[in-house]
């Protein structure tokens, strides 16, 4: 695919993601000037989803690594296979093979657990590295990850440095639990997106779940906007308005009424607190329906 920013644009539709310019523009810079893309956003806002779409768009393969508190290189990278090579050196000895000989066998690739940061190292074409919810992540694997991001290549003392075959396409994800160091924002492009308009959710209602009836797809954007507004401990996100506008669609509704959304808040609200304090508001949320 060439990258041109029409191109991107109409990539981004023929997956299934409804965008604005904002959000086109930083895509194809992103690809265009080979830069990583720092995505922040409120959790449930569609960052994660990005990466995807740049995937389909590409038809290339989506290589994942779930940031976590307490992260390191082994469990990002790749660590040796001890058991394997434990049975090998079992065998080795048998056939009485001296240990110079055994340790060539041991420290090779085949014996290589490839995490994500190495599979995407190793691919034979680019792929697109997901680098999802790094805030989560300890500094220090932050500060290893400059240095990757920077030239693509990683030292293994058996194996020597190995090289990307093509540098990945990154997209990194933050819900902005802790703040990121200016040198990886620095090394990356940045995009912030917030949850959608009531306008863009209702595409993304219609367009994911064409079966619900466009009236109700309009109310149903706006009760979960009202509901984001109402100062949750967790609102919505937009895969569980699709969730539920999915279930209203196996429920019959044709159109809101409090006590099908009373019925169905559990697809929408995680939260028990949360409930308690939307359910008695719940009439007053739901908007008339308008004709279209």
């Amino acid at each position: 695919m060439q990258i041109t920013p029409e191109n991107v644009s109409e990539g981004l539709r023929a997956a299934g993601y409804v965008a604005n310019q904002r959000i086109d523009t930083a895509i194809f810079l992103a690809l265009a000037l080979d830069k990583p893309l720092l995505i922040e956003g409120p959790a449930g806002s569609g960052k994660t989803e990005v990466a995807k779409v740049v995937a389909a768009m590409l038809h290339t393969e989506l290589i994942r690594l779930q940031c976590y508190e307490g992260l390191d290189e082994a469990r990002a990278l790749y660590e040796w296979n001890y058991q394997k090579q434990l049975l090998r050196l079992q065998a080795d000895e048998h056939q009485g093979l001296r240990w110079e000989e055994v340790s060539e066998h041991l420290f090779s690739r085949d014996y290589l657990l490839e995490r994500p940061l190495l599979r995407a190292i190793l691919a034979p074409h680019r792929v697109v590295l997901l680098i999802d919810e790094v805030d989560k992540a300890d500094q220090e694997f932050e500060a290893f990850m400059l240095e990757l991001l920077s030239d693509f290549q990683v030292s293994i003392p058996e194996l020597g440095t190995i090289r990307a075959h093509e540098r990945p396409a990154v997209v990194l994800t933050s819900n902005r639990a802790r703040e990121l160091s200016e040198a990886l924002r620095r090394r990356c492009l940045h995009l912030f997106i917030d949850f959608p308009s009531i306008d863009q959710e209702r595409q993304i209602i219609e367009l994911k779940v064409p079966e619900l009836d466009a009236r109700l797809a309009e109310q149903a954007a706006r009760f979960v906007a009202a509901l984001r507004k109402a100062g949750l401990k967790k609102p919505p996100s937009v895969a569980e308005t699709l969730d539920w506008a999915r279930a209203l669609t196996r429920l019959g509704v044709r159109e809101l009424e409090a006590a099908s959304v009373r019925a169905t808040l559990g697809l929408l609200l995680k939260h028990e607190d949360d409930r308690a304090k939307i359910e008695s508001k719940v009439g007053s949320l739901i908007p008339h329906p308008l004709s279209r």
